[in-house]
C-alpha cells in the first residue's frame, strides 16, 4: 500500500472543523476509518548537542540522527520544527519548586548529582529544558497532524522532586499534563519500550487513572526501585526479537482499551543486542518492527502519536543513530488502515 494524505472530516459541526480556528479545541475526529499521514513533521533543536563531558550518554546524537534525516529530501517529511525552552512554570506542572530552585541555580547536593549521574551546569538545564519544550511542541504537532517525531525526549527517570539516570526534566508527564490542563486532551497512554523501566513516569501518574503507563523493559536492570506503571511487562535478560515482538504484540489492546487522545511512544535504543546498558537482546531489525507494530496499531486506530527517542547506549555511536533514524524512518513512511 502507498501512503495516503491524511483525511480530516468534511461534517460542518465536527472538533475537526473547529481545529481550523485553533489547537485548544482540536479532538481527532471519530469518525475516521483509516489513519494515515504522510507529511509529517520534526522537531529538533542543535542546541540538544551540549556538553557533559566523558559518558556513555552522548548528546552528539541528536544532532547524527538529524543530519542522515535531513541529508536528502524525503517525500513524507513536512519540515523540521524548532522548539522553544520549557518555561519554568510549565515545568512546575510536574516538578516540585524546591527541585526547580535547586536546578536554576545549579545548586543540587553530592547525592543529588550522584542520583542524576550528570554534571550541572547551565549548558545541560538549558538543553533539558529545550528538549521538554520539544516534547511540548511535537505533542501539539501529532494533535494536528496525526503524527510527529521528536529527535530528543524520553527522560522517563525524572521524578517530581528530584532527577534520575540522565533525566533531568520529565518532558514526557510535563507535555501531558499540559495539554490535559489545557483541555486539549483528557486521556492520554505512554507506550515506554526504552530498556529501562519507566520510573519517574510511573511514580508521577500513578494516581492519575486518565493516563496508562505501559513499561517493558529488563527485569533486572536498573532502576532497582520499579513503581507499578498501569502495564509492566519484565523481560528476562537475553529476550530476542520473537519474545519480545510476542510480548509487545500481546499487550498494545490494552493500552489502547483505555482510549487515550494521544500516546507517547519512548522508541528507546537500548534492547538493542549491543547496547552497553541494555540486557535485552533485539537485532537491528527487530527494533524496526517493534516500530511498525507500535504504529501499526497506535494510528490504526485512529489515536494521534508523538514519538521521542528516550535512551541508546550502543557501544558504537553509529548503531544508536541507525536505530534511532530507523525509527523515524518507518514513522516517515508508514501507511496503516484500521483493521
Amino acid at each position: 500500500m502507498s501512503p495516503t494524505r491524511l483525511r480530516t472530516c468534511t461534517a460542518p459541526s465536527s472538533d475537526c472543523q473547529k481545529a481550523a480556528a485553533g489547537f485548544r479545541t482540536r479532538r481527532w475526529c471519530p469518525c475516521l476509518s483509516e489513519f494515515s499521514a504522510t507529511h509529517v513533521k520534526l522537531v529538533y533543536s542543535p542546541r540538544y548537542t551540549f556538553d557533559i563531558g566523558p559518558h556513555v550518554f552522548l548528546t552528539e546524537k541528536y544532532r547524527r540522527v538529524h543530519e542522515r534525516l535531513t541529508a536528502e529530501p524525503h517525500p513524507h517529511l513536512d519540515g523540521v520544527v524548532a522548539p522553544d525552552a520549557a518555561t519554568w512554570e510549565q515545568l512546575a506542572v510536574v516538578h516540585s519548586d524546591e527541585y526547580l530552585d535547586k536546578v536554576r541555580t545549579c545548586t543540587l547536593s553530592a547525592e543529588e548529582l550522584v542520583q542524576l549521574e550528570l554534571p550541572l551546569t547551565d549548558g545541560v538545564v538549558e538543553g533539558f529544558r529545550l528538549m521538554t519544550g520539544g516534547t511540548m511542541t511535537a505533542a501539539r504537532l501529532a494533535l494536528v497532524d496525526g503524527l510527529c517525531g521528536h529527535i530528543g525526549g524520553g527522560f522517563h527517570h525524572a521524578f517530581a522532586s528530584h532527577g534520575e539516570g540522565f533525566c533531568l526534566f520529565n518532558d514526557v508527564v510535563v507535555a501531558a499534563r499540559s495539554l490535559k490542563a489545557e483541555r486539549v486532551v483528557s486521556r492520554v497512554a505512554v507506550i515506554d519500550l526504552d530498556v529501562h523501566h519507566g520510573n519517574g513516569t510511573a511514580l508521577i501518574c500513578g494516581r492519575d487513572e486518565s493516563v496508562f503507563t505501559f513499561s517493558m523493559h529488563d527485569r533486572h536492570n536498573y532502576p532497582v526501585y520499579k513503581p507499578r506503571s498501569s502495564l509492566d511487562v519484565g523481560l528476562p535478560a537475553g529476550t530476542t526479537d520473537q519474545g519480545y515482538l510476542r510480548h509487545l504484540r500481546q499487550s498494545l489492546p490494552q493500552v489502547l482499551a483505555h482510549q487515550p487522545d494521544l500516546v507517547f511512544y519512548l522508541a528507546g535504543a537500548d534492547p538493542y543486542e549491543d547496547d552497553q546498558l541494555g540486557h535485552t537482546k533485539l537485532t537491528k531489525e527487530g527494533l524496526r518492527e517493534r516500530d511498525r507494530v507500535v504504529l501499526s496499531a497506535v494510528r490504526g486506530a485512529a489515536v494521534p502519536v508523538v514519538i521521542v527517542l528516550a535512551g541508546g547506549y550502543a557501544r558504537r555511536l553509529a548503531d544508536t543513530v541507525d536505530i534511532h533514524t530507523a525509527t523515524l524512518n518507518v514513522a516517515l513512511g508508514f501507511p496503516t488502515r484500521r483493521p
